[in-house]
């Protein structure tokens, strides 16, 4: 048993991609393994998504396409953010596509692309509603687009947007971005037919069929995460991560005796407490203090105390079985018990991406 270990299911990741490659018919599936793949492994999950049905990937930063590139040299990969000079150059070499949606960063990849000898492939981003990286002027996006398609040190690839709301369906706003848009996305594919256009991300994807239009960005459901913070398996999606530890010790604790800093959790009753070696140096928040459970032998147990940077009480009740060395589960199934990430993350306020991307580099990822 190792002290803290995040178990990756590959062959889900793959069936996942297979999932929405259904859902999505014609339109291709570039599969969004930013965040070291949310946290589940970047290469690994890589190559499950491009067996599953994926045929792009895309990343967020010059460092991430760096890594990506040099493993998938010949998989069209998209960098999606905002990037300086330099990471202008570190992108570049790594073959990768990159965003534009302001005209001296236009002209800033052109000089770098020549300096390097090849053309840089720019996809134009629309900020139709988010509020964040992109044009906000329709004209603006499509004289962009003219212009990286005029540029000899330029190709353009695609033009882009991405959705604030998809993953709340109740929400009109979603059908207001999508009609930008899709005005946007028509005046250019009118002039440069072979461009490609994306909108969607995972949550759109099942929301409404029109934002699919030529490929989708997908990357919480690839890792079997639901993007409306449901039951994944509802959607057809199976979780890819667990998380497992072990009973470090097991201790008897009388009547008042505390676990943990500022004695935040004292016994009710005579109680055995086992003693777990994580924390939030692993990525278990300490929102989670009194706030959670763990299976062991396939049981829940509740979380008791604050949760520390290396270690994390739990009672086991007057009377228990559990023996030092019993695994644990924080994420994962156990027996006929189950703990999604969704679960964790309704109990902190927040959502399931940063429950799986806020698991430490110090824990190691081993296949499923």
């Amino acid at each position: 048993m190792e002290r803290a270990v995040a178990r990756i299911d590959f062959d889900a990741v793959a069936a996942n991609c297979a999932r929405l490659k259904a859902e999505l018919g014609e339109a291709e599936l570039c599969a969004v393994v930013k965040a070291d793949g949310y946290g589940h492994g970047a290469d690994g999950c890589a190559e499950a998504a491009l067996a599953g049905g994926a045929t792009r990937l895309a990343v967020a930063t010059a460092v991430e396409a760096a890594q990506i590139g040099r493993r998938f040299q010949h998989i069209p990969l998209l960098t999606m953010g905002a990037l300086t000079e330099a990471e202008v150059d570190v992108t570049l070499s790594a073959g990768s596509e990159l965003t534009v949606w302001r005209e001296d960063f236009r002209r800033l990849v052109a000089a770098r692309a020549r300096a390097q000898g090849r053309p840089a492939r720019i996809h134009v981003k629309h900020d139709s509603g988010m509020g964040r990286l992109g044009n906000p002027d329709p004209e603006g996006v499509v004289e962009l687009a003219r212009a990286c398609a005029a540029d000899p040190d330029l190709e353009l690839a695609g033009v882009w947007t991405h959705f604030a709301t998809a993953d709340e369906p109740e929400s009109g706003y979603f059908d207001e971005q999508l009609g930008r848009f899709e005005t946007v996305a028509a005046t250019v594919r009118s002039e440069f037919p072979e461009v490609t256009v994306h909108a969607a991300n995972s949550a759109a994807v099942f929301l409404d069929s029109r934002s699919h239009f030529d490929m989708a960005r997908c990357g919480v459901a690839i890792y079997g995460l639901d993007p409306f913070q449901g039951d994944p398996v509802d959607r057809g999606l199976r979780p890819a991560l667990s998380l497992r530890s072990y009973v470090a010790d097991v201790k008897h604790f009388r009547v008042g005796a505390s676990a943990g800093y500022g004695q935040r959790w004292a016994a009710a009753i005579e109680t055995w407490v086992g003693v777990i070696p994580l924390g939030y140096g692993d990525g278990i928040r300490r929102g989670l203090t009194n706030n959670a459970e763990v299976l062991v032998r396939g049981h829940r147990r509740p979380l008791v105390g604050t949760v520390s940077m290396d270690n994390v009480t739990i009672d086991l009740g007057p009377e228990t079985q559990v023996r030092p060395g019993d695994e644990v589960v924080l994420i994962g199934v156990q027996g006929e018990e189950e703990i999604r990430a969704e679960e964790l993350a309704a109990r902190l306020g927040t959502i399931n991406y940063e429950i799986t991307c806020g698991i430490s580099a110090r824990v190691p990822r081993r296949p499923a």
